[in-house]
């Protein structure tokens, strides 16, 4: 009977125990990035304007004349890309951060310029 209690207590008290699934995450932690970390780098469609072999339109980067797709950043997360002024209309400007891994540019952070701010 003694070790009835005993496995009975000892199962009580891994219930009692939170798991990590039930510990709250929170949605957005704040980043604060210094000036150096970035960089001002050519934004396009990899295949229409970079002249890169890919299945269809992909948002690429321009780093120091290479050109790099880019893991982290969709090219349909900033616009409509065959619009006017789109990735694969037009070569434009974008503040990024990340590294280059396996030839391709790893985002952590990717914001493309307002075009009075391109010049």
């Amino acid at each position: 009977m003694m070790k009835y209690t005993i496995v009975v207590l000892f199962c009580m008290t891994l219930f009692a125990i939170p798991t990590t699934s039930q510990i709250p995450i929170q949605d957005s932690i704040p980043i604060q990035y210094n000036e150096s970390d970035f960089l001002i780098v050519d934004a396009s469609c990899g295949q229409c304007n970079f002249n890169l072999s890919g299945e269809g339109c992909e948002l690429a980067v321009r780093i120091s004349g290479f050109a790099y797709f880019v893991d982290g950043s969709n090219i349909d997360d900033h616009g409509n890309a065959h619009a006017s002024e789109g990735f694969c209309q037009a070569i434009r400007k974008a503040r990024v951060k990340g590294n280059i891994s396996d030839n391709r540019f790893q985002a952590q952070y990717f914001k493309l310029l307002p075009l009075d701010e391109e010049e």
